[in-house]
């Protein structure tokens, strides 16, 4: 039920220096600093970076950071509101199937972001406010297409709504606590066989 997975952090930076590569040597320089301040949050944290770090990375004056963001938290507002995108969409279930309903629920996490954002997520939302209202509306997405897949899947209800609501909210809370020791600790808890767990809860 638990397996390893590549580094995360390496991951992280991977990606951020493969953005930075692609980019013109005049590319766009907001975006270079967003670049950097991108890896360099995922890799020791918003706190433990100096705007003078994120300047040096992305290749700019230390005056330049502050034209385009006036204060540090402005980077992070700016990184969670561009580069994290909280995806709503239709969910789709098979009758008697709510195992499966969850399964493929969990395969497709309703969040677009680079693992370097994942990261910054989940490390940062316990002390910033923006960074933990995106999370919630991820959190209360998966509750949403959790319950309505559950409803889909055990038409007739067999519980009622509020044991459907339970069990969503339960399996929102695994898919972002494995997403966060995933990302911590380089483990991953198996989501099939959580979903296996909590159908057979509600037959």
């Amino acid at each position: 039920m638990v397996r390893s997975v590549d580094s995360p952090l390496q991951t992280a930076k991977a990606w951020s220096r493969s953005r930075r590569r692609k980019q013109p040597p005049d590319g766009d320089t907001r975006t270079r600093i967003l670049d950097a301040a991108e890896e360099l949050f995922a890799g020791g944290g918003y706190e433990a970076t100096p705007t003078a770090r994120i300047a040096e990375l992305a290749g700019v004056p230390k005056g330049l950071v502050f034209h385009y963001f006036p204060r540090k938290i402005d980077v992070l507002i700016s990184l969670v509101d561009e580069r994290t995108v909280v995806v709503e969409e239709e969910v789709e279930a098979d009758p008697g199937d709510a195992a499966g309903a969850l399964s493929r629920l969990a395969r497709r996490l309703p969040l677009r972001a680079s693992p370097a954002m994942r990261r910054i997520l989940f490390r940062e939302a316990d002390t910033h406010l923006s960074v933990r209202e995106r999370l919630s509306r991820l959190n209360a997405e998966i509750i949403r297409r959790a319950r309505f897949a559950l409803e889909l899947a055990l038409p007739g209800g067999r519980g009622d709504a509020a044991r459907l609501e339970a069990a969503a909210a339960t399996f929102a809370a695994v898919l972002l606590y494995q997403e966060s020791i995933c990302l911590l600790t380089g483990h991953h808890i198996d989501p099939d066989a959580v979903a296996e767990l909590i159908a057979n809860a509600l037959h």
